[in-house]
């Protein structure tokens, strides 16, 4: 089968404290500290065979996240910048859906010819998070695309608990929308679990900012939407994502940069908005924590919360007695399993409450996925989607 291999140089940074388990299994936990002079190949390779608990599906769609782009991009050093767990080489490729060619033996809940979205978490089930409803912190975690093969090629393997049959999106959608918004499901999620589970919950009349109008904002846009927030505001640094933003339900768009040109800060805009109020729940989604968390700490309402999506290994000074004063709280969330968040995103496209098409702003061939990776770090686009 046809599969999109990125591999690097293991060359760890002067200075890193390399663990005996990174170094034993070349599997890095910090991937911008250790993997240097990426590379990208499209290559042959064999089919992979299932144990009794997987099902083996063929790819129909596969989304480039952020985390492919950050693979594809390196540093002024030649180091990849991706700061999250990745073992290389590594067929890429996490956000998908497909139908189930063959399924194993123990397999119960699907069936051949089904269609799925499948999570890209892959928790172990037995570890103490995992048994304490925490999946998304499994101990024994490894990430589809990143530590383990992905679907970035014509078939991939998957364990059956974290495949997602999409059967009910046939009454509404057409087989090509429905498996692109199978593809969707996996970065909706993570906006869901920041909001919902990690962050809480989006109350009817909450103010919402978001900050990073990219996929995972665009969801959070969405969700907030729906669950009724009374004004919606987004940042980015980006006119087309920003009018994406305004596309998915945002009340109010704004340019960050543009703004910094005229001498305005985004917390202003925000306390503009809200009458002084400022924001009861904001989220990072832009990876751009130094820009965008102090000025999201200075928007907070009272009881306001932020959570952080964003990934980037940087530290960030924040004024913590304004935590205290008003009684605020920053979270940190991470993937999407668990907490019925694939079950109820995939009930809402369903029954059509939920309307994430309009992210989609791309769609390249597999033969074209090297062109498809150079136009994700432009950051224009919302989501960019590969078929197969």
């Amino acid at each position: 089968m046809r599969a999109l291999i990125a591999n690097a140089e293991w060359a760890p940074r002067p200075g890193y404290p390399l663990s005996e388990g990174e170094r034993k299994n070349r599997r890095a936990l910090i991937g911008s500290q250790v993997w240097r002079n990426s590379c990208f190949e499209i290559k042959d390779v064999p089919t992979p065979d299932i144990d009794d608990d997987e099902v083996l599906i063929r790819v129909k769609f596969c989304g480039i996240c952020g985390s492919d782009t950050h693979v594809y991009e390196m540093d002024d050093e030649g180091y990849t910048i991706f700061s999250g767990l990745l073992r290389l080489p590594c067929i890429i490729g996490h956000e998908f859906s497909g139908v189930v060619e063959k399924a194993g033996r123990k397999v119960t809940t699907l069936k051949i010819g089904d269609p799925v979205a499948v999570e890209s978490i892959q928790w172990c089930g037995v570890c103490t998070p995992c048994r304490s409803g925490a999946p998304n912190q499994c101990k024994n975690i490894e990430l589809t695309g990143l530590s383990a093969d992905g679907a970035f090629a014509d078939f991939i393997k998957s364990k059956e608990r974290y495949c997602w049959e999409l059967n009910s999106l046939k009454d509404n959608y057409g087989d090509d929308d429905l498996f692109k918004l199978g593809a969707l499901v996996e970065p909706v999620g993570c906006a869901y679990n920041g909001m919902f589970i990690s962050g809480d919950g989006v109350r009817p009349g909450d103010t919402f900012v978001v900050y990073g109008a990219g996929p995972i904002g665009l969801g959070a846009v969405a969700l907030a939407r729906i669950t009724g927030a009374s004004k919606i505001i987004a940042f980015d640094i980006k006119d087309k994502r920003l009018e994406l933003a305004r596309a998915m339900g945002a009340d109010f768009v704004f340019n960050s940069n543009r703004l910094k040109d005229d001498g305005i800060r985004p917390h202003e805009k925000v306390l503009d908005i809200t009458g002084g109020e400022g924001a009861d729940i904001s989220v990072e989604a832009a990876g751009a924590a130094p820009n965008t968390i102090p000025e999201m700490e200075k928007a907070m309402a009272p009881g306001g919360k932020i959570v952080y999506l964003g990934r980037a290994a940087t530290s960030t000074p924040m004024f913590l007695d304004s935590l205290v004063s008003g009684a605020n709280r920053i979270v940190g969330s991470r993937g999407h399993s668990g907490y019925k968040i694939f079950h109820n995103i995939i009930r809402l496209i369903a029954g059509k409450k939920l309307d994430i098409i309009p992210m989609v702003t791309a769609c390249y061939p597999f033969s074209r996925i090297m062109d498809a990776l150079k136009v994700s770090t432009e950051r224009t686009d919302g989501k960019i989607l590969v078929g197969l």
